[in-house]
Formats: C-alpha cells, sequence, structure tokens
C-alpha cells in the first residue's frame, strides 16, 4: 500500500512510499483512508522542525487527521463495515500518570504519550491502517469527506469544555464570544459557539477572500481590524493565531469575569512590549481567567461529532478548499491564498 511518509527533523525527506499491510499489532479494526487533512503541524514536520519516528524506525507515516471507513472489524468491537470512522490522534503513556490512568491521556503528566503522525507512532496518511475500537469514533455517515474536520472541531470541543468548566465557578451566563483567527480551528470554534445560541464574532487579519463568507454563513460577524476598533468586551474568548500582540490585546479588552482559552501556539522569538502590571491588575480587579488548551480525548472526539452531526453539511463542506490526490501530496503542503482546509484524498466516499 502507499502511505506518504517523512524522517523527522530532516527537512525534505518526505515522500510517498510502498509499505506492506498494517501490522496487526495496532488492532483488530482494519479501516480505508479516504483522506486526511492538512495543518500546521504537518508543514512542520515535513520541514523537518518537529516530529519523531516509531522505535526501531527512521520513517514516520504522516497525517493525524483522518476519516475513512471500516473494512473488517470483529464482532464484538461495535463496529462493522461500511462504518465511517475518525481514528483518535493521542494515546496514554504505557506507565500510566495519574491523567492517562483515567483516560484524560490530553493532561498527560509525564510527556510520555504517543501521537499517530506525529510523534512515535505511525500516522493515518496510508491507504489502510488498523487501531483498536476505544481509538476509534463513529461519525454521521451524511457527513461523507467533512468528517475529515472531526480532529480539529476535537480540539475546539475540548476548549469549549475548559471555558464551562471555569466559567461555572460562579453564575455563568455567557453572552459575547470574540474567536481570533479565522482558521479551520477558529471558524470551528465559531459554529460551536452559534450552536450553543452566543453572539459570535470572528476576527482575522483578511478582509476578502471566503472567510467573511463563511464566518457570516453561520450567522457569526467578522472583523478584519483590531480588536480595539471592534468594541468588542467579550465573555468568552477563543484564541486560535498564537499571536502574542492578540492574545494580550483580547486579555485586555475581555469583559469581567471573561474565560480566556488559548489554542494557538506561538512561535516565540519576537518579543512585545507590555504593561505586565496593568494586565496582572485586570485579570486580579475583573475575575480574568486565562487558560492554555491543547489536544483532545475520546469525550471529546464524541462531542466534536455530535457538532457536526448538528452543522450544516454545505457550510461544514465549503471549508475543505482543495481536495490533493495522493499521488499529488506536495501541492497539499504549499499554501494558496484562499486555503482554508486542504485535504489529500487516498478513496472515495462517494460524494
Amino acid at each position: 500500500m502507499k502511505a506518504l511518509t517523512v524522517v523527522p527533523g530532516k527537512a525534505g525527506s518526505a515522500s510517498l512510499e510502498q509499505f506492506g499491510e498494517p501490522p496487526e499489532s495496532d488492532g483488530p479494526i482494519l479501516v480505508q483512508t479516504a483522506a486526511v487533512g492538512i495543518c500546521g503541524t504537518d508543514v512542520e514536520i515535513v520541514s523537518g522542525a518537529y516530529g519523531w519516528a516509531p522505535p526501531g524506525h527512521e520513517r514516520l507515516i504522516l497525517g493525524h487527521e483522518s476519516i475513512g471507513r471500516v473494512s473488517e472489524a470483529p464482532g464484538d468491537s461495535g463496529f462493522a463495515a461500511g462504518d465511517l470512522v475518525v481514528g483518535i490522534v493521542r494515546r496514554p503513556d504505557p506507565v500510566p500518570c495519574p491523567n492517562c490512568a483515567v483516560g484524560e491521556w490530553d493532561f498527560c503528566r509525564n510527556g510520555q504519550y504517543t501521537e499517530r503522525g506525529i510523534k512515535q507512532h505511525d500516522g493515518y496518511c496510508s491507504e489502510r491502517y488498523r487501531i483498536t475500537p476505544d481509538y476509534l469514533v463513529k461519525v454521521d455517515p451524511g457527513l461523507g469527506i467533512a468528517g475529515v474536520l472531526l480532529e480539529p472541531t476535537s480540539v475546539v470541543a475540548k476548549a469549549w469544555e475548559q471555558v464551562d468548566r471555569i466559567g461555572g465557578r460562579a453564575r455563568w451566563s455567557p453572552q459575547v464570544v470574540l474567536v481570533t483567527g479565522a482558521g479551520p480551528i477558529g471558524l470551528l470554534a465559531a459554529m460551536i459557539g452559534r450552536q450553543r445560541g452566543l453572539d459570535v464574532h470572528v476576527l482575522d487579519r483578511v478582509s476578502g477572500g471566503p472567510k467573511p463568507a463563511l464566518v457570516e454563513g453561520i450567522g457569526a460577524t467578522y472583523h478584519s481590524g483590531s480588536i480595539e476598533d471592534s468594541g468588542l468586551s467579550p465573555d468568552v474568548v477563543i484564541e486560535c493565531t498564537g499571536v502574542g500582540q492578540l492574545v494580550f490585546a483580547a486579555v485586555e479588552a475581555a469583559a469581567a469575569n471573561a474565560v480566556v482559552c488559548l489554542t494557538g501556539v506561538s512561535s516565540g522569538g519576537r518579543s512585545i512590549p507590555v504593561d505586565a502590571g496593568l494586565v496582572n491588575r485586570q485579570m486580579v480587579l475583573e475575575n480574568e481567567a486565562v487558560v492554555g488548551s491543547v489536544n483532545a480525548n475520546r469525550r471529546h472526539y464524541e462531542a466534536a461529532a455530535e457538532a457536526l452531526a448538528k452543522a450544516e453539511l454545505p457550510w461544514l463542506k465549503s471549508l475543505i478548499s482543495r481536495r490533493v490526490p495522493l499521488d499529488d501530496w506536495s501541492q497539499a503542503l504549499q499554501r494558496e491564498e484562499d486555503d482554508v482546509k486542504v485535504v489529500i484524498e487516498l478513496g472515495s466516499l462517494g460524494d
């Protein structure tokens, strides 16, 4: 079978390879991969900046955002041939730490977790893969290729869970939400906010292209200026860019008792002037909370599957801006101006 692989830490090493069948040690369920989504993590791995191969191997099979169909499954697995499924990315550490032991592997304490397509476990960008039932999630069969959005949706489903838990420290009735960044993560975060009936505003740096229409398509409001220019005082901020200036601007603009959830990862190495004393004063006197959130566990994948099932299918499919055949995989890693979510197709779902 074909698989897209890379030598982690070596730029220019990505290539399409012929592999044997997936090992039975990966699990009893065989899945035919239909598509994998491309995100910034994949680009970093291909650039040589990130990633770890499985123990004893030189190359890593890429791909952590997936959609596929079950080909074979044991009768007692809860899955059957034809099911539309997504594989979970992270696996708990083998020790395990206290969090991994109770299924909260997204809060692993010792860093010994593995991640398919990222850290010490081959990913999903192969024509077939095997997996165990506990790391496989069914999606609505009507979603088709839009099911590839489940993994990024799981990330923001967790972010919203963190917002709810922290907001619940007092009487919590948020009304206004600000999402910074209109990439896939930001748009999916905004989608969940609208499903909750909240007044959602999305801020991004571009004023043209598909993003304003995508935001308006879910009944949210698009802004292309600064947070200050928007005049917003949000109860909830979901920060999806990792841009340092935006992070502090969001904290400054947030309403009293607000929760600011950071999901974007900063590149580091940049200095910005910040009045730390003023930020501290505001956060203390207004009971503001800032929390970082990354990855997801099974509960978040299931919440994400519910959110996608409730969404408007044409809108979801419009997030997929390009479909690239596996043989032309390199084109998927070259960002184009109007890209939102690019996927590599390995098979067909008939849509």
